[in-house]
């Protein structure tokens, strides 16, 4: 199995030659897509390191209620994804791809929490569009940006880096990348980091 899922995960073209709804999603409504063009990779300074405790925050959910991430503490490890904006090209290919590995993250204890500045109204209809996402997606919106700005992840611009964050079930951070803004992180890679957590 392992074998399997580590060949769907190896290339994007794997994953749009199986014709699961994965990361090809967005090319069902690529006509709402708003194309920004290519931006500067990285913009922002890590406030946060691997081996220190993820600092606390709680935002208010699409599916209604705030989810704060100080009650997954000795329960759960957590993925924490921060993309720059909704209705932007890579951004709606990697949240549905996600779907597609969602027993990964049962295997590994792991729950995964989407995060961007936009406000709630905005996500909901980007959500709807892109279809039923498994993980709760939440709005840094107001104060704008405070959270990716506490991880410091917060672009000049005022849009969240491209950026994952692997926190074990104590809390702690275990793995940090923040990703060029204009490019799809490998899920491999984060299989593998969720992987160490089993260990």
């Amino acid at each position: 199995m392992k074998r399997v899922v580590f060949a769907l995960l190896v290339g994007s073209a794997a994953v749009f030659a199986a014709g699961t709804s994965g990361y090809a999603r967005s090319d069902v409504f690529k006509e709402n897509i708003y194309d920004q063009g290519i931006l500067k990779p990285i913009d922002s300074k890590l406030k946060v390191r691997v081996g220190e405790e993820a600092p606390d925050f709680a935002l208010p959910a699409v599916s209604n209620g705030k989810v704060y991430l100080s009650r997954f503490k000795g329960k759960k490890n957590v993925v924490i994804s921060f993309v720059p904006a909704a209705w932007t090209p890579v951004c709606s290919d990697q949240w549905p791809g996600y779907n597609i590995v969602k027993e990964l993250f049962d295997r590994h204890d792991a729950v995964l929490i989407g995060i961007t500045v936009d406000n709630l109204p905005t996500l909901f209809a980007w959500t709807r569009q892109m279809g039923k996402l498994w993980f709760p997606v939440l709005a840094d919106f107001w104060p704008h940006g405070a959270v990716a700005d506490r991880y410091g992840v917060l672009r000049s611009d005022g849009m969240a880096e491209r950026a994952l964050f692997v926190i074990d079930k104590k809390g702690i951070i275990r793995y940090i990348d923040v990703h060029d803004i204009n490019q799809r992180p490998r899920l491999e890679v984060l299989v593998g980091e969720l992987e160490k957590l089993s260990r």
